[in-house]
C-alpha cells in the first residue's frame, strides 16, 4: 500500500500538493495559454453527431482544463486567452473564477463569438468533432492584449498547439512564450493534436514541431508520436529519443491512457503503471494528468533529476487522470488533492 506522505516530494513549504490553495505562494504559479470554448456533448453515448437527440453544453479547451485541474489540487494557476463578448464567454470566465483560477488574463472580443465544438464518442470508439471557429474569439488574441506582468510571474508557462494554427493568435503565442522564457519560466507543451482544425496533416506536423525545441517539458500521446514521426512505432524508445527528445528538453512524458505513462530524461527513462478504475468518460483525462504533474513540478522544479521522486509524482498524475474518467465532463470531473490521495492509499506499488 502507498502512503499519502510520498507527495511531500520537495520538502518545501509551498508545495502545491501539500498545501491548501489559500497558502499557495505566487512563486509556484502555472499560467496556461490558449483556447477555452464550449463543448456540446450528446445526452446519450455511442451515437454520431447526426444521431444525437440532444446536446449538453460543457466548458472545454485543454489549457483551461489544465488550469482548473491545478487549482482543484490546491495549486496556483491562471488562464490567458480570448473568448467572445457573449453569454458563453462570460460563462467561461465565471467558471474559471469559481474554480479559483486567475482569469485576469482573459480578453473579450466584441466582434467574434466564443468557439463551439460538438464532440461525440461513437459506438465504434471513434471520436467525432465538429468545430465552429470561423473565426472564433480565441483565434483573434493580439500581442497587445497580453497580460505581460501575469506571464512574467509564471513558474511554469503551459500551452498547446491549437493557438498556433491562425494569425494573429500564432504570433501572440510566440510572443508570450518569449516573455515567459526571458522571465525564467519553465515552458510546458502538450500539443493536443486536433487534426480537423489544421489546413492539412502536413501543416499540423510542421506547426506542432515549429516550437518543439523551445519546450522544457513535453507531454504527448502514443497517437501523436505516430503522427509526428510519420508512422513510426510509438512504443519504440529509440524512436522517441532519436526523433522527439531534443537537447534542451528536461522531461518528455508519453501518456498511455489507462496503462499509465512513460517518462524520458537525459539520464534515465521508465514507465509508471496506471491506476485502475471503471471508466465512464475519458474527456479531460490527459489534461488532469498534466495538471497533476505540473502542480508538483511548480514547487519542485528539479524533480526530473531524482527518478524516485519523479515516479511518485507521475503516479499521482496518473491517479488524477484515472479519477477524471470516473465522471462525465472534463472540468466537473477534475479531482481534489484529497480524492487523489484516497485513491492512492488503495494502490499497491510493491
Amino acid at each position: 500500500m502507498i502512503s499519502s506522505v510520498f507527495i511531500c516530494v520537495g520538502g518545501s513549504a509551498d508545495l502545491a500538493i501539500t498545501t491548501n490553495g489559500s497558502s499557495q505562494e505566487s512563486s509556484s504559479l502555472v499560467v496556461c495559454f490558449g483556447e477555452m470554448l464550449i463543448d456540446f456533448v450528446p445526452t446519450v453515448g455511442g451515437v454520431s453527431l447526426a444521431e444525437a437527440p440532444a446536446f449538453k453544453k460543457a466548458p472545454g479547451g485543454a489549457p483551461a482544463n489544465v488550469a482548473v485541474g491545478i487549482a482543484r489540487l490546491g495549486g496556483s494557476s491562471a488562464f490567458v486567452g480570448k473568448v467572445g463578448e457573449d453569454e458563453f464567454g462570460y460563462m467561461l470566465a465565471d467558471i474559471l473564477k469559481q474554480n479559483k483560477v486567475d482569469n485576469s488574463g482573459m480578453r473579450f472580443d466584441h466582434n467574434a463569438r466564443t468557439a463551439l465544438a460538438f464532440v461525440t464518442l461513437r459506438s465504434d470508439g471513434e471520436r467525432e468533432f465538429l468545430f465552429f471557429r470561423n473565426p472564433s474569439a480565441d483565434m483573434l488574441l493580439h500581442e497587445s492584449e497580453l497580460d505581460v506582468n501575469l506571464i512574467k510571474q509564471a513558474k511554469i508557462f503551459h500551452y498547446g498547439s491549437i493557438s498556433l494554427i491562425e494569425e494573429p493568435c500564432r504570433s501572440t503565442h510566440l510572443a508570450a512564450m518569449a516573455v515567459a522564457k526571458r522571465s525564467g519560466s519553465i515552458l510546458s507543451y502538450d500539443p493536443n493534436l486536433r487534426l480537423p482544425l489544421w489546413p492539412s496533416a502536413d501543416a499540423a506536423r510542421e506547426g506542432i514541431m515549429s516550437i518543439w525545441d523551445h519546450a522544457d517539458v513535453i507531454k504527448i500521446s502514443e497517437d501523436e508520436i505516430s503522427f509526428l514521426t510519420g508512422g513510426d512505432d510509438p512504443y519504440d524508445d529509440s524512436v522517441v529519443l532519436k526523433k522527439l527528445f531534443h537537447p534542451n528538453l528536461k522531461l518528455l512524458l508519453v501518456s498511455e491512457g489507462s496503462e499509465g505513462c512513460r517518462y524520458y530524461t537525459k539520464h534515465y527513462k521508465g514507465r509508471v503503471p496506471g491506476v485502475k478504475v471503471k471508466a465512464v468518460d475519458t474527456t479531460g483525462a490527459g489534461d488532469a494528468f498534466v495538471g497533476g504533474i505540473l502542480s508538483i513540478l511548480a514547487s519542485d522544479i528539479d524533480i526530473y533529476q531524482d527518478e524516485k521522486r519523479l515516479r511518485e509524482a507521475l503516479l499521482f498524475a496518473n491517479a488524477c487522470g484515472a479519477l477524471t474518467v470516473t465522471e462525465r465532463g472534463a472540468i466537473p470531473a477534475m479531482p481534489t488533492k484529497d480524492a487523489v490521495l484516497q485513491l492512492l492509499e488503495k494502490v499497491d506499488v510493491s
